[in-house]
């Protein structure tokens, strides 16, 4: 049944440390002793992808000379940046209230309560000039907040805002969801559940699989604000300017570069490199990272050159984290490019001896460049020492401190949950009578899976065979694309009495079921030869101990998770690519009449079901273990454990997991066993 195996060449290696790994004898990298770590192996695959999508902005940026060219390049990526979010919703009445006033020292204050959507209410404070001092209508700044608990209550935001008023400018600051009073998940004590990055990324997993981004619920908070400035009389609706730091630095940056009625923006703590970031600190959290966008040409420095050649000013800072010498080359291309269109005066830098945060020189800076633009003075206005804000309190905008305790409010979780009804009717319609006749494509497009047909063989390590009782361990490493390693275990019983063989993969690695006791032994000891492998990533290659927002519910390798995100590709379809190939290769070590029956455990079981039902003629049987139950579980869950390893964007727009089960079934035998939820908990198939 089975061909030869031949020559043995390499060394064995017990070295290196795996996880997951039940003996010691099973871990097979690195190859080389002084190679790299096996779990850096992702990281460093995916930054190579990087570097070479760097080089190609680099050339096409050269390339851009014209104002037509400019103006062309001006669309497409807004065209780009919009389709990579999900688009945006219909307009809808905001329904504005002001909830309370405050008069503050030469500045008032009232609080704002809109709905960016129906029922989903967003809490801001407008920072109004003294009207005896400066007559209205006023130039409007909308102020986008940064990752503070206490969302636009934080003392700098107040103070950067105050100091607008102070000089005769309005200025809107609004909470992002999952801060201030717009924590979209609560305890049954109305405390919040998740908050600040946790909350963002949290959102981020539903909205990934709706073709959507946490950046698409912020940046349309930030687009209904600005239709409330302009909606008031006291506000010159085309003296419209946008600031804002860290995480408002990202809200800002996004919004100046789609909505054109933003004429000034100083985006403060944010803009460096994408591409220099992810070899730096690696990715931030879920809205400042846009599916593809280093892979069609969107750095931070495009945000700037998006909007050329209005007024843009990078606030910066010498010790930041957002790495500073990124945001110096980032200015010079966005410079250079303002001053190709005859506009150099317009794109500037401050930078701020200090470390992250709106320190009070960049504040400063920010309102400066908003009276230069926006009020024709030119001056240099400083903020007064000691300058008095609201306490938390008093810039309360609902009655209980959060906007989900409102009677009717809805999240951004009801928003999700709302599109995945509508796109699981449509495709309940589309696929009632078998799969859409452009499946296919589809799948393959949205996961990023080429046939197989258009995959190479893979390179084969062969290291020395381990002897056991009743069968014998053959150590591979396959190779199916440069830079990637796949250890293999190949155990072959003594007499082989099956007609197929199995292909085994498991979420945690080629030997977490490789107990003597355990579900592969028994195959093998029931004479059926098993191919446990290691998918990238997973065993041996996991990535552990990076520094990343909440782990323990978005997996350990989020980092690179979101490296690939930026380029547009996804874990789920790198893995079922291995699959594809290594059980092409597989048959290939058969007797022709023998098949292959393909057996996945937990979240391998996503991978699995697209190469089964994607390469029918590679699986004769596939058998399921722990699978998740649907994509469409998690968005309803809100609150999910879904790995983002497991995800794939926009895929609830075309498919779902079931669906790609019901193609399976029509020419392999199935088995499923014990799915879950997307909590992990037991569910019904």
């Amino acid at each position: 049944m089975m061909r030869s195996f031949g020559t043995l060449v390499l060394v064995w290696m017990m070295l290196v440390a795996g996880r997951g790994i039940a003996d010691e004898a099973y871990r097979l990298l690195p190859l080389e002793p002084d190679g790299p770590a096996p779990r850096e192996m992702m990281k460093q695959y995916l930054i190579r992808q990087v570097e070479t999508a760097y080089e190609q902005w680099q050339n096409d940026y050269e390339a851009r000379k014209t104002n037509e060219e400019i103006a062309a390049y001006q669309e497409r990526l807004k065209t780009r940046f919009i389709e990579a979010i999900g688009g945006f919703p219909e307009r809808t009445p905001l329904e504005p209230q002001i909830t309370g006033t405050y008069q503050g020292d030469g500045y008032r204050v009232e609080k704002i309560l809109f709905q960016s959507q129906p029922q989903h209410y967003v809490t801001a404070a407008l920072f109004l000039p003294d009207a005896a001092q400066f007559q209205p209508p006023y130039p409007g700044i909308l102020v986008a907040c940064g990752h503070s608990a206490n969302g636009k209550a934080l003392a700098v935001y107040q103070q950067a805002c105050a100091l607008a008023a102070l000089n005769g400018m309005a200025a809107l600051i609004f909470d992002p969801i999952d801060q201030g009073e717009r924590h979209q998940l609560l305890t049954d004590q109305g405390k919040p559940r998740l908050a600040g990055t946790a909350g963002h990324n949290m959102v981020g997993v539903g909205s990934n699989l709706l073709g959507r981004n946490t950046a698409t619920f912020e940046i349309w908070d930030g687009i209904r604000g600005i239709d409330y400035l302009q909606s008031r009389p006291d506000i010159d609706a085309d003296r419209i300017g946008c600031m804002g730091n860290s995480g408002g630095g990202t809200q800002t940056a996004y919004l100046m570069a789609l909505d054109d009625r933003i004429f000034a923006a100083a985006p403060s703590c944010y803009l460096c490199s994408l591409y220099g970031q992810q070899v730096r600190t690696g990715a931030q959290d879920a809205e400042q990272n846009i599916f593809g966008q280093l892979a069609f040409g969107m750095d931070h420095a495009d945000y700037c050159m998006m909007r050329a050649p209005k007024p843009t000013l990078m606030c910066t800072a010498t010790h930041d984290f957002f790495d500073i010498e990124d945001a110096w080359t980032g200015y010079r291309y966005a410079k250079r490019l303002y001053t190709r269109m005859g506009y150099g005066d317009r794109m500037s830098l401050i930078e701020a001896d200090e470390k992250h945060g709106w320190s009070l020189r960049l504040r400063e800076g920010g309102v400066r460049w908003m009276l230069r633009w926006l009020a024709d003075r030119d001056e240099a206005i400083f903020e007064p020492e000691g300058l008095q804000v609201l306490t938390d309190e008093q810039i309360q905008v609902t009655p209980h401190g959060q906007v989900m305790l409102i009677e009717g409010a809805r999240s951004v979780y009801d928003l999700n949950r709302d599109f995945a009804a509508h796109l699981a009717a449509e495709r309940q319609a589309a696929w009632q009578e078998g799969p859409p006749e452009d499946w296919q494509d589809q799948v393959r497009q949205l996961a990023g899976i080429r046939p197989l047909n258009e995959l190479p063989e893979p390179a084969v390590h062969r290291l020395d065979v381990l002897s056991r009782e009743g069968y014998q361990v053959h150590p591979l490493v396959l190779s199916p694309e440069q830079g990637i390693q796949l250890p293999a275990l190949w155990f072959v019983p003594d007499q082989i009495t099956a007609t197929s063989a199995v292909l085994y993969v498991h979420e945690e690695g080629k030997a977490a079921d490789a107990q003597p006791d355990g579900p592969i032994i028994q195959l093998v000891r029931e004479g059926t030869p098993v191919l446990a492998v290691d998918l990238r990533g997973t065993g041996e290659t996991q990535q552990v101990g990076q520094r990343y927002f909440n782990l323990e519910r978005h997996g350990t390798d989020g980092q690179d998770w979101y490296i690939a995100y930026l380029l547009g590709r996804t874990y789920v379809g790198m893995r079922a690519e291995d699959l594809m190939v290594v059980g092409r290769w597989l048959a290939s070590q058969l007797a022709e009449d023998a098949s292959i029956e393909l057996r996945a455990v937990g979240q391998a079981t996503i991978p699995a079901v697209h190469a089964a039902a994607l390469e029918p003629q590679v699986f004769a049987r596939v058998q399921l273990d722990r699978p998740l139950i649907s994509w469409t579980n998690t968005v309803q869950l809100g609150y999910a454990t879904t790995p983002l390893s497991s995800l794939v964007h926009a895929a609830l727009t075309v498919y779902d997991l079931p669906e790609l089960r019901s193609v399976i079934r029509t020419h392999s035998q199935l088995d499923v066993h014990q799915p879950l939820d997307a909590l992990g908990q037991p569910a019904n198939d």
